[in-house]
């Protein structure tokens, strides 16, 4: 398979070198399962803002490793270790951890058990390289495996916010009353982690465990800051975290650089553009006030 690594643009001019990669199916393969990636991050994001998980986003991406990595030793699908310990850490920290008081012990203490589990597999595998590509993620080379698995797991997730959304915002945004309402908080919890773990697990097949957190949570905090409607936030979370993605990707194509850098970046521009606009126009708005007393 081609790769950006292997190819030779020096021919090309910046623009043909783009316009030619958009046209090989291995880049349309990539933008696709990106596009899907940005998706589940806008709208997963910005419950997890809500519910304070961000950590806990880093610690099912960290331990999805543990699962992969433990898949390469026994000989099975990376992909399927990678869901199967993302899984397991989701349903580990929404059930031990379904008060934010405990949530990041809890992280810290299973996150550090399970990062020594994986260091031991990857020894016992005897390939640092892969591990190295389970951090950085490998999505020039997502194939059609990888794009019917993050294609699944999209429809997976989607489906399963859609049946549990209300309840779920209600639980996130008044906790105490949702409870004292009979909201099922530990069940809700549970089942949110294990659909973030979903998310998590495909993100760290793309872009790596150290960057998933750049479409799970930057887009969502990002969108928090322009708005408190739920619907505008979740609207605009998934518009910024598929330019971050797709614009990432196709910014990356020409200097052949790697994709995460510049998904990464964009999301964090985004970031800073929503936090010091918004503080802007609300000053603007109390001198508007102050001005019209």
């Amino acid at each position: 398979m081609t790769t950006l690594a292997t190819a030779d643009f020096s021919q090309f001019g910046n623009l043909d070198a783009t316009s030619y990669l958009l046209s090989r199916d291995f880049v349309l393969q990539s933008m696709l399962a990106l596009a899907l990636l940005g998706l589940l991050g806008g709208i997963l994001g910005p419950i997890i803002v809500a519910r304070q998980m961000s950590f806990a986003v880093h610690g099912v991406s960290e331990l999805s490793i543990t699962g992969a990595a433990a898949a390469l030793f026994v000989g099975v699908s990376v992909n399927v270790g990678g869901v199967i310990g993302a899984v397991i850490a989701a349903v580990v920290f929404g059930f031990l951890g379904n008060r934010a008081r405990e949530r990041d012990s809890v992280i810290g203490v299973v996150m550090a058990f399970g990062l020594g589990l994986a260091v031991l597999f990857m020894s016992l595998y005897g390939r640092t390289g892969t591990g190295f590509a389970l951090l950085t993620g490998q999505v020039v080379s997502v194939g059609t495996g990888g794009l019917t698995a993050i294609a699944i797991t999209a429809a997976v997730v989607l489906v399963g916010m859609a049946i549990i959304y209300r309840p779920l915002l209600f639980a996130s945004s008044d906790p105490r009353v949702a409870q004292a309402a009979g909201v099922p908080m530990r069940t809700l919890s549970m089942i949110f982690a294990v659909l973030m773990g979903l998310a998590c697990a495909q993100g760290v097949q793309i872009i790596g465990a150290l960057l998933v957190m750049s479409l799970m949570i930057t887009p969502g905090a990002a969108a928090g800051r322009l708005s408190s409607n739920p619907a505008v936030v979740t609207g605009l979370s998934i518009v910024f975290a598929e330019v971050a993605a797709v614009g990432g990707l196709v910014l990356s194509l020409a200097p052949g650089l790697p994709v995460s850098v510049f998904v990464t970046t964009i999301s964090f521009v985004i970031y800073l553009v929503c936090r010091f606009g918004n503080r802007a126009r609300t000053r603007t708005q109390r001198s508007f006030q102050k001005s019209a007393e």
